[in-house]
């Protein structure tokens, strides 16, 4: 029998794959604990620990979040092929799979779909036998779909009538800024109120419902002055008018903050604080 010579022990396992690809797209320790189920205490002494093993930072704490660093980012390119690998290995030790479960899911904002793909990469692990498709056609009006039964999860901010008969549960929340121009005297200003508003063109993808009360409540008064709403169906143009101080982009962080770092857009919150909008997920109780 031929001798099997053992492969050098790496430094890392799969555990500390996990935690970095958490981290890179949580952007903050407590964000990535709860991706991982763990403390944020647990995860700053596993992403310590891991440096140290390694003798090099793996991530900068900026303004905007954990930011992967040189060795981080090469870390994280081969992290998602080696935990890909070791699912299939234990595949392959278990016996033949078996025919994979679709899923299909929707978001009702196109602009979702910027972070939902790394989103499912992480969860294709987790999730043996399921397959996860994102049925893009569907997202104008995901909540028919959803009672149609053309697909079987609906991820958006909506509250569709309880008559329909879905399921939901809460995900997170993320914050709506309002961007204006590095131009317009409101940029000096160190917060908005909703009288600054007024008369601007507030640029939007979508104008708000009834529904929303978590921007009803802040930015709707009753018996003041109306505010004039422009809906601009694309990211880019909304952001483009702001620049030309054409009026004010409302727009979700996340979407905004690349465009902040050319330093001619400014974000700004409410005087009354940040302005969260709360996701859900919702099924139709056949799928669970």
């Amino acid at each position: 029998m031929n001798d099997i010579a053992l492969p050098p022990v790496p430094r890392l396992d799969a555990r500390d794959l996990r935690l970095v690809v958490a981290l890179a797209h949580a952007r903050t320790t407590a964000a990535g604990a709860s991706l991982l189920h763990l403390t944020q205490p647990a995860v700053s002494r596993a992403l310590q620990a891991v440096e140290t093993r390694l003798g090099v930072r793996l991530f900068e704490r900026t303004p905007r979040g954990l930011e992967p660093t040189g060795p981080g980012r090469v870390l994280l390119e081969g992290a998602t092929a080696l935990m890909a690998g070791m699912r299939d290995l234990e595949q392959r030790v278990v016996g033949p799979a078996q025919a994979a479960q679709e899923v299909r899911l929707v978001c009702e904002c196109y602009t979702a779909y910027h972070w939902v793909p790394g989103v499912l990469q992480q969860l294709r692990g987790a999730l043996p036998g399921i397959t996860l498709r994102i049925a893009v056609e569907h997202t104008p009006d995901p909540y028919r779909a959803l009672h149609a039964g053309e697909i079987d999860v609906a991820m958006g901010t909506g509250k569709p009538a309880l008559e329909r008969g879905f399921r939901s549960a809460p995900l997170f929340a993320d914050e709506v800024v309002f961007v204006v121009s590095r131009a317009s005297p409101l940029a000096h200003k160190p917060h908005l109120t909703r009288d600054d508003l007024v008369g601007q063109p507030l640029l939007t993808g979508h104008l708000p419902t009834p529904s929303m009360t978590w921007f009803n409540r802040a930015v709707a008064s009753k018996g003041g002055a109306p505010l004039h709403y422009q809906e601009v169906p694309l990211t880019e143009a909304i952001l483009d008018l702001a620049r030309a101080d054409m009026g004010i982009a409302v727009l979700s962080e996340w979407i905004a903050a690349p465009h902040l770092l050319r330093g001619d857009l400014v974000a700004k919150r409410l005087r009354s604080g940040p302005l969260l909008r709360p996701w859900r997920i919702f099924w139709r109780p056949q799928a669970a």
